[in-house]
C-alpha cells in the first residue's frame, strides 16, 4: 500500500518556534506564580460594651456625742480663817561624817606585836642546766649527785616508752611528727605547767598525757631551797 504523503508538509518545519513559545509561557507562569502573594482577611472583632450602673454608696449618718462640760471650780471663801502654828518641831541634825585638816583622830596605842607580817614566797624558777640540785626521779636516789642528771633523764625516756600509745585516729589518718613538751617540777615535786607544740591536736594530746602521768619527784634545790624545775624535751610520733 503506498502512503499518501503531501508533498508540503512538513512536521520540523516550526518545531523550534514552536518550542520557544511554549518554553516562554511555562516561565511566564512560574514567575507569577513565585509573585504571587496572599493576604489575610481582616476578621472584624465585635466588642461588647458592659454598661455598670454607678453605685451610689449610703453614707451612715453618726451622732455627735456631746459630753458634759467640767464642774467649775469651788469658789474661795469670802472670810479667811489664820490658824496660828503654837506646835514646835523638833529639828534634827544631820553631823558630817567627811574628814578634813581640822579632824583630830584619837590616839591608838599599837604594839609591834599586834602587827601580822605576811611574807609571801616568791617562786623561783632555775633552769635545769644550772640547777645545784637536780629533782630526784623515784629510782634515782641511791646515786651520786653527778649522776642525777643522766639518771633522771634516762627514767624520763623510760617512762615515755613505757607509756606510749599512738593514737589510734592517727595511725590511720597517717599523721606522724614530733612533739615539743615544756613542763616543770614544782617545789612539792608534782609535774605541772604541762605545755605541747606539735604537728597535730591528737599527737599533742597523747603527748600531755604521758607526762601527766609521771611520778612525783624530790623537789629541785638551789641553795638549799626548793625551788621549780623547768624541763623540756621532744617527743617523737612515727609510723613504721
Amino acid at each position: 500500500m503506498q502512503v499518501k504523503k503531501h508533498p508540503n508538509a512538513d512536521l520540523n518545519r516550526n518545531s523550534g518556534l514552536y518550542f520557544v513559545i511554549g518554553l516562554t509561557l511555562v516561565l511566564f507562569v512560574t514567575w507569577r506564580a513565585l509573585e504571587y502573594k496572599s493576604y489575610e482577611q481582616p476578621h472584624e472583632e465585635l466588642i461588647h460594651m458592659v454598661d455598670v450602673p454607678m453605685l451610689d454608696e449610703n453614707v451612715p449618718k453618726t451622732e455627735q456625742i456631746r459630753t458634759a462640760p467640767p464642774p467649775p471650780p469651788p469658789a474661795a471663801p469670802e472670810v479667811i480663817e489664820v490658824v496660828e502654828d503654837t506646835e514646835e518641831i523638833e529639828e534634827t541634825l544631820i553631823e558630817s561624817t567627811e574628814m578634813t585638816q581640822e579632824t583630830v583622830v584619837a590616839d591608838v596605842d599599837l604594839e609591834a606585836s599586834d602587827i601580822e607580817v605576811v611574807e609571801e614566797e616568791e617562786e623561783i624558777s632555775v633552769p635545769f642546766a644550772v640547777i645545784e640540785e637536780v629533782p630526784v626521779f623515784p629510782g634515782c636516789e641511791g646515786v651520786s649527785r653527778e649522776e642525777q642528771r643522766t639518771c633522771f633523764q634516762q627514767k624520763i625516756q623510760e617512762h615515755i616508752a613505757r607509756n606510749f600509745q599512738y593514737p589510734e585516729t592517727a595511725t590511720e589518718l597517717g599523721i606522724q611528727g614530733k612533739v615539743y613538751v615544756l613542763f616543770y617540777i614544782g617545789t612539792d615535786g608534782q609535774v605541772a605547767g604541762i605545755e605541747t607544740r606539735g604537728p597535730d591536736k591528737m599527737l599533742e594530746a597523747e603527748a600531755r598525757r604521758i607526762i601527766a602521768s609521771l611520778p612525783q619527784m624530790k623537789p629541785g634545790r638551789q641553795r638549799n631551797k626548793n625551788v621549780r624545775v623547768p624541763y623540756s624535751i621532744p617527743i617523737n610520733f612515727k609510723l613504721l
